[in-house]
């Protein structure tokens, strides 16, 4: 038996794993022994979405309004809820803050039982404003006492972040008090989740905007009465494509595992055939002729490109495993090629984000991890794919490369963005990067087309094919749309991308037969 608060929110996948992995087949739904819900919040109100300038200074104003009841003049609390530690601590220390500061309480992971019991008995007493990070609006029990919150609209919840919001909003009007909720967004922190700022503004307008469901690959045109059903619906998306592509990986996970075990069993028996093959594939290096296939994948990794990195998360283990299958097939050494990940962003970001790279690999799980490390941030308008390009140059001079992969939904920075995104930080910043020399994205396909470098270039939205098309011409390279945030994302990501280092593998010769081979072993599941 199981007892949960949020039965009823839980996706269709989730309900799924609760039937079928831990055999719970009926549930009940019980009204609260406390009567009536009390808590009050406007969808169509109760939401506000601001740019990066007024963010900081619309939670103020919510706060400061929302100290203030409406049936007596004494004060509320406010309880204001951040994704992460990092992002209450700039809130904490900024200038939207600074008035009040002194009388603010905040409450993180790293504080002590102590102060976690103190902080969490003082959150809701009159006047108080607390700032804590996701962790505690999970759970934790604000108990409201004090007669003059409870008995003028109680404890006000702001939440800074899109999430399945139903335990932020339980931490208050609990146990039949009164209280209320409302949400305060960043519109760039919504690019995850494929929510665009013209969409928000029809759906305010009662426009109909295209959607798309995590399981089609067709487009159809929607209404919304809020935009919180907007925001609703497309978190839920986000969820199911990538539960959909974590129970892929769990697969891939439970095969290795067994295949682990099998050698533990084989070492203790004394099984040494097995043991010598296992260890021969396991530490398999490169091929060092001159023959190696060198790839470089750069890839998108501002707010918008969710999608693209937890696949890729998901399925670069699918990618070495079916391309060492096609090699061995045709005779050619496991070893043959090597693979480097990067990801780019934007000069929003400091040095060690606005690039990072793994190093050249021939193991998929080292591939894997350098993914699971990455996070999406950033991003303004235009990339810098400049970047991108100009760090493929710099591996070349050092190790030769044999192909670049590029992978975006948005064009390069123009010359006059790169000057003026430069500016954000200041020059002053930049001189004392390894980015200390600015670069323009032409400079650098001149110095990969004089080197016979291709790009294939797969572009993500639409808005990025004519440029990613141009890139992939003048460096004959190839240009297709990669449709990453539909169902099918992940197996066009697999197919595209062994496909392309099975082509380079093979050269002019074999190159074409490789693709055909895989293509008949691995047949597209989509159309």
């Amino acid at each position: 038996m199981g007892v949960t608060g949020t039965l009823e929110t839980l996706s269709d996948p989730e309900k799924e794993v609760i039937k079928i992995v831990y055999k719970i087949g009926k549930n009940t739904y019980t009204s609260s022994v406390f009567g009536k819900n009390n808590l009050k919040f406007r969808e169509k109100d109760d939401i506000s979405i601001e740019n990066i300038d007024n963010y900081f200074n619309t939670i103020r104003r919510e706060i400061d309004d929302r100290l203030v009841g409406g049936k007596s003049s004494e004060k509320r609390a406010v309880l204001v809820i951040f994704e992460s530690i990092s992002k209450l601590k700039e809130f904490y220390e900024s200038k939207a803050l600074e008035a009040i500061k002194p009388s603010v309480a905040y409450l993180t992971e790293e504080a002590s039982s102590k102060e976690k019991e103190v902080t969490i008995k003082r959150a809701t007493t009159s006047g108080q404003i607390t700032l804590l990070t996701r962790t505690f609006g999970r759970g934790t029990d604000f108990v409201c006492y004090g007669p003059s919150v409870v008995n003028n609209d109680g404890t006000h919840v702001i939440q800074t972040f899109l999430s399945e919001e139903k335990q932020i909003k339980g931490r208050t009007a609990r146990q039949g008090n009164y209280g209320s909720y409302s949400m305060i967004l960043l519109d760039s922190d919504l690019e995850k989740f494929l929510i665009q700022k013209e969409d928000i503004e029809n759906v305010k307008r009662g426009v109909r905007i295209l959607v798309r469901r995590a399981s089609a690959l067709t487009t159809t045109k929607k209404t919304y009465d809020t935009v919180y059903e907007l925001l609703h619906e497309k978190h839920t998306d986000l969820f199911k494509a990538q539960y959909e592509a974590n129970t892929k990986f769990i697969k891939q996970a439970k095969e290795r595992h067994d295949a682990t075990q099998q050698f533990l069993k084989s070492l203790n028996s004394g099984d040494v055939n097995f043991v010598r093959t296992f260890l021969a594939k396991e530490n398999e290096g490169p091929n060092m002729g001159s023959g190696q296939s060198r790839t470089i994948c750069l890839m998108d990794a501002t707010g918008s490109m969710s999608h693209l990195l937890h696949r890729c998360k998901n399925t670069v283990e699918i990618m070495f495993e079916r391309t060492i299958a096609v090699l061995r097939d045709n005779n050619i050494s496991e070893g043959s090629f090597q693979i480097q990940f990067v990801v780019y962003r934007n000069y929003c970001c400091v040095e060690d984000k606005i690039l990072q790279s793994s190093p050249l690999e021939t193991k998929a799980d080292h591939l894997r991890a350098f993914m699971s490390s990455i996070n999406v941030e950033g991003g303004l308008g235009n990339e810098a794919i400049e970047i991108g390009l100009q760090h493929s140059n710099s591996e070349n001079e050092r190790e030769a490369i044999t192909q670049v992969i590029l992978i975006g939904d948005e064009p390069p920075n123009t010359r006059d963005e790169v000057k003026s995104k430069r500016n954000n930080r200041g020059e002053a910043y930049w001189q004392t990067t390894k980015f200390a020399q600015e670069t323009y994205y032409e400079n650098e396909l001149e110095k990969l087309i004089s080197k016979n470098i291709p790009v294939y270039a797969f572009f993500v939205a639409n808005r990025a094919e004519a440029i990613f098309r141009q890139i992939a011409n003048k460096t004959k390279g190839r240009c297709e749309l990669l449709d990453i945030n539909s169902s099918s994302g992940a197996d066009m990501l697999t197919d595209l991308v062994t496909e392309v280092i099975l082509k380079n593998v093979g050269g002019d010769s074999k190159g074409n037969a490789l693709v055909a081979a895989y293509q008949k072993k691995f047949p597209k599941s989509y159309a």
